[in-house]
């Protein structure tokens, strides 16, 4: 009999789990991609939520995945406060832009590289929620900006603009012509009569 106690108590126990779980995990959100041009400044936005408030132990971590897949490197880490990289390509070249209060873990890449092209997760942890998602961003660094529908846009009614002045200054010429000839008519009718 006492067997089966424990079969079914364990039982119980294996379907709460994965409730359980799910009622300590932490979520975290990011774009999917970012496109930012060769030498500017890159913010990657990076949020999360969670079921416990925010703890002193929340700990924050940022790496990177060049995408010729080589090792990870770590940008950044927060414990506590920010801690910038000592060494490694993000040396110098990272800074905190979160607000941990407002469940904001971002952080700004400077002078952006095309080294820099590959994917960047944030994972968070906020104790007792210390599993979770883990947000990926990719990120591409391209050498001067595409042309975007906004460009198409500012041409598209640049275009319509210059074709009205066109289309007006025709009118107005034409009506002074008439208005000359009806003139001229005017005056040799009066001079016939």
């Amino acid at each position: 009999m006492r067997g089966r106690t424990w079969a079914g108590a364990a039982l119980v126990l294996g379907a709460q789990l994965p409730a359980l779980w799910l009622a300590v995990a932490v979520e975290v959100y990011t774009s999917k991609e970012v496109v930012a041009v060769n030498g500017t400044n890159q913010r990657l936005k990076c949020t999360f939520s969670s079921s416990s408030p925010v703890s002193p132990q929340l700990s924050v971590t940022w790496n990177f995945q060049p995408e010729d897949l080589s090792s990870h490197e770590q940008v950044f880490y927060y414990l506590n406060g920010p801690y910038k990289p000592p060494s490694g390509r993000f040396k110098e070249r990272v800074t905190w832009d979160g607000n941990i209060e407002r469940k904001d873990v971002s952080i700004i890449i400077w002078n952006l590289q095309p080294t820099d092209n590959g994917t960047f997760t944030c994972q968070v942890t906020n104790g007792p929620d210390v599993y979770g998602t883990i947000g990926e961003v990719r990120l591409r660094v391209v050498q001067k900006v595409s042309f975007s529908e906004i460009h198409f846009l500012a041409v598209a009614i640049g275009s319509a603009s210059v074709l009205m002045i066109i289309v007006v200054t025709v009118v107005i010429i034409c009506r002074q012509r008439r208005k000359k000839a009806q003139e001229k008519r005017t005056e040799v009718a009066e001079a016939e009569l």
